[in-house]
């Protein structure tokens, strides 16, 4: 009854959700802290004060870094990135472009129109390695082919025995001798200018066959055209023809190694690499000729 008389009872509790009333003579304790909870990804509304967060999980202006991403939005290298073993990597842009290192195909190749013949063939002779640069993508058939059967037409005459022969011959059979041999030269250039650009493709060149093949025959005609002009007065075993022969092979050796060198962007070792069997079937022609 005690209980009952001192207002003491069961039914004495504060009401539910009402802070209880310390006795008299002590103070209050202090409510406890509300708990901040940051809004769930796609619910609700950020804090007040962080309205208009960027997209794409960015930090709001001001934030600390090291208070994290209140939007829970990480990329994914952040959970094992700076770890232990897990060391995260940083690149910074070249505004000149990555630099690499050189390889067949890296050479700037000139966009442009074709050149025209003359330009072509004085461009052999006196600019050989801009020429051939701005070759590398145009075929050449047509000043090859033509240039070279010329070639073929008076070659026979550089030769003693040849050109006794054809002298001494009929108009009938020296006119068919004549040409047979002409396009003969001109068959035995296209071969070697094949065997030239297989062999600097297999070396890690990256040229066309049709622009390697026409400038081969050029080089090969026109390198050898100042011995056959000495030839046809001197004859082919003169001292003089002789020199001039080992010069101008000299000549079609350097023009054939730029040339390779430009059209497949090789290093001058490989490119002359892949001009060694053209230069030793021609060296061949003109002992045959001359020694």
């Amino acid at each position: 009854m005690a209980g009952f008389r001192n207002g003491r009872g069961r039914d004495n509790r504060p009401p539910q959700g009402q802070p209880q009333q310390a006795p008299y003579g002590y103070d209050a304790a202090p409510p406890p802290p509300a708990r901040q909870q940051w809004p769930q990804q796609g619910q609700g509304q950020p804090p007040y004060g962080q309205q208009g967060a960027p997209q794409g999980g960015q930090r709001p202006y001001g934030e600390p870094e090291y208070f994290g991403d209140p939007y829970g939005q990480q990329h994914p290298h952040a959970v094992t990135a700076n770890n232990p073993g897990h060391t995260q990597m940083f690149s910074v842009d070249d505004p000149y472009g990555p630099a690499t290192d050189h390889h067949a195909g890296a050479a700037p190749v000139p966009t442009g129109p074709r050149l025209h013949w003359k330009a072509l063939l004085s461009g052999i002779v006196l600019r050989p390695a801009d020429t051939f640069l701005r070759t590398r993508d145009h075929a050449v058939w047509g000043p090859a082919l033509i240039v070279t059967f010329l070639y073929g037409l008076l070659a026979i005459f550089g030769f003693d025995t040849a050109r006794e022969e054809a002298i001494d011959a009929t108009l009938s059979t020296a006119v068919p001798y004549v040409l047979m041999t002409a396009l003969g030269f001109v068959v035995g250039g296209l071969i070697l200018g094949a065997v030239t650009h297989t062999l600097a493709r297999q070396l890690g060149g990256d040229g066309a066959w049709q622009p390697t093949v026409g400038l081969s025959m050029l080089i090969m005609s026109i390198t050898d055209a100042p011995r056959l002009v000495f030839a046809l007065f001197l004859g082919g075993e003169n001292g003089l023809v002789q020199v001039i022969g080992w010069l101008t092979w000299l000549a079609a050796g350097a023009l054939f190694t730029v040339m390779v060198s430009r059209s497949h962007d090789l290093p001058w070792p490989k490119a002359l690499g892949a001009s060694t069997i053209q230069l030793v079937a021609l060296l061949s022609l003109i002992k045959l000729g001359t020694l």
